[in-house]
C-alpha cells in the first residue's frame, strides 16, 4: 500500500470516518484526476515503477512473475504519471494499479484462500478480450496525488468488457482494512457458495448504456446494442435492411437508401456476435426521430427489437431529448405502444414505398446527466454512445502540445 493510502486511512481512522467517504464508483476523473495519466507502461516501465513500489508494499511478487502476467494479459498492470511530469516517448510510471481479472474458476480459487498472488496461475486469468467474473485488485501504488488515479482505474473499467464486475481484495494489514472501507468496499463475501470471510468487495452494478451494451466475443448468445460507428458496421446496418426492405417488402432500392443514412446515427443489434437488427435515429431542434427498425427473418421471436427500441430511448434521453417521432404502419402502432407511443393528436395519414403510415410520439425524460454544455470537453468529443469511457483523443491528450494555438479547431 502506498504512503497516501496509509495517510488517507489513518486519517479517517482517528476521525471514525463513514464507511465509503471516498466510494470508488462516485469518483469524478474529471474533477480529481484531470492532471493525471492512466496508461499501459511497457515492460521496462513495468520493472522500474515496481522497484520503487518495493520501498513501500511489502511481499510484491517478483518482477519477472509481473511481467509474465503482463505478457500473457496487459491489462494488469496500468501505469500512473502526473501529465506535467508524463514524457509519452518514455513511459515512465510514478505509480501503478495493478489487477488481475479473474475467470470463474480463479474467482473461486481466490474465495476458497488458496489463489497464489505472488505468482498467479494464468489460468484463472481471463485473456485481454474476454469478460472476467472478477477483478482481484493485486496491487496499487500510488504516492501523494497519484492516489486520485483510482477514478481513472474506474472510468477504464466501466466499458462493456469490465461492467458491472466486482472488484475484490485481500488486505493483509490494519491500514489496508481501513483503506478498503473508505472506498466503501466490505469484508466477507459468499462467492459461488463458497463463504470466504476475509476477501473485501466492492459490489458493482451494471453501468453500460444498453446502447452500448455489445460486447464482441464474449461467448454467450446474449442481446447487446451498440452504435454503428465504422464502415463495416454500416455494412452490417445495409445487409439487415437489404433482406428485411428490399428482399421481404420489394422496397426499390432508391427509396430504400433516402440519402439520410450518412447524416443519421445507427443502433446494431447483436446476438452473440451476430448482427440481427438495426435502427436509425435523426435528431432535429426539438425532437429526435425513430426510423427504419428492421430484424432479421430468422430472429423475430427474440427480443432484439424491444432491445433496440429501449436503446433507441435511453440514447435520445442522453442527448437530453424530452420527445420521439416516427412513423409506422397502423398494425404496429400495438408494439411501439409498449413504449409509450401514442398516435400524434391529429396525425396525418399518408404512403410512401406502397405502405401507408400514421405518424405517433412519445414524451419521454431526459437523462439526469444528459449530454449539455457543462459537460467536460474530453466528453463532448468522444464516440458517439461512449459518453461513458475515455476516448482515442483523451489518450493523446498525455502527449505534449506541440502544434501553435487556433491551428485545429
Amino acid at each position: 500500500m502506498a504512503d497516501s493510502h496509509r495517510r488517507l486511512a489513518q486519517d479517517e481512522g482517528t476521525r471514525a470516518a463513514r464507511h465509503g467517504r471516498h466510494k470508488l464508483d462516485e469518483m469524478n476523473p474529471a474533477r480529481i484526476a484531470k492532471h493525471l495519466v492512466l496508461f499501459q507502461p511497457n515492460e521496462q516501465a513495468v520493472s522500474d515503477v515496481l522497484a520503487k513500489a518495493r520501498l513501500s508494499i511489502p511481499g510484491i511478487a517478483e518482477t519477472e512473475e509481473v511481467l509474465r502476467v503482463v505478457r500473457y494479459n496487459p491489462f494488469c498492470i496500468m501505469g500512473l504519471a502526473r501529465k506535467s511530469k508524463f514524457d509519452p516517448q518514455i513511459g515512465e510510471a510514478e505509480g501503478f494499479i495493478g489487477v488481475l481479472p479473474l475467470t470463474k474458476l480463479g474467482l473461486q480459487t481466490l474465495a476458497l484462500g488458496s489463489f497464489n498472488a505472488t505468482s498467479p496461475d494464468l489460468r484463472l486469468l481471463a485473456k485481454p478480450e474476454e469478460k472476467p467474473a472478477g477483478l482481484y485488485m493485486w496491487a496499487v501504488f500510488a504516492p501523494g496525488s497519484l492516489a486520485a488515479g483510482m477514478a481513472l482505474f474506474m472510468e477504464q473499467v466501466s466499458s462493456p468488457q469490465f461492467a458491472g464486475i466486482n472488484l475484490y481484495s485481500r488486505p493483509n494489514t490494519d491500514v489496508g482494512r481501513k483503506y478498503n472501507e473508505v472506498l466503501g468496499a466490505t469484508q466477507g463475501v459468499t462467492i459461488d457458495g463458497i463463504a470466504a470471510p476475509n476477501i473485501w468487495m466492492f459490489p458493482r452494478l451494471t453501468s453500460t448504456p444498453l446502447y452500448d451494451s455489445y460486447v464482441p466475443n464474449s461467448g454467450t448468445k446474449k442481446i447487446g446494442i451498440t452504435v454503428a460507428r465504422t464502415f463495416d458496421d454500416l455494412m452490417r446496418v445495409a445487409a439487415i435492411r437489404n433482406a428485411v426492405y428490399i428482399g421481404e417488402q420489394e422496397c426499390p432500392f432508391d427509396e430504400e437508401y433516402d440519402g439520410n443514412d450518412l447524416s443519421a446515427t445507427h443502433l446494431l443489434a447483436y446476438i452473440g456476435d451476430e448482427p440481427v437488427g438495426c435502427l436509425r435515429l435523426r435528431f432535429f431542434a426539438g425532437f429526435a426521430k425513430f426510423e427504419r427498425m428492421a430484424i432479421r427473418k430468422e430472429f423475430r421471436k427474440s427480443h432484439a427489437a424491444i432491445q433496440l427500441a429501449r436503446a433507441g430511448f435511453k440514447l435520445c434521453q442522453k442527448k437530453g431529448y424530452a420527445r420521439v417521432y416516427g412513423h409506422v404502419q397502423e398494425r404496429l402502432v400495438p408494439f411501439w405502444s409498449r413504449f409509450g407511443f401514442r398516435m400524434k393528436e391529429n396525425t396525418r395519414r399518408f404512403v410512401f414505398s406502397d405502405f401507408e403510415y400514421i405518424e405517433i410520439v412519445a414524451d419521454i425524460e431526459p437523462d439526469p446527466q444528459a449530454i449539455n454544455l457543462e459537460a467536460d470537453p474530453y466528453v463532448l468529443i468522444r464516440p458517439e454512445g461512449r459518453w461513458h469511457i475515455p476516448g482515442i483523443l483523451e489518450q493523446s491528450a498525455t502527449r505534449s502540445a506541440t502544434k501553435l494555438a487556433g491551428a485545429k479547431t
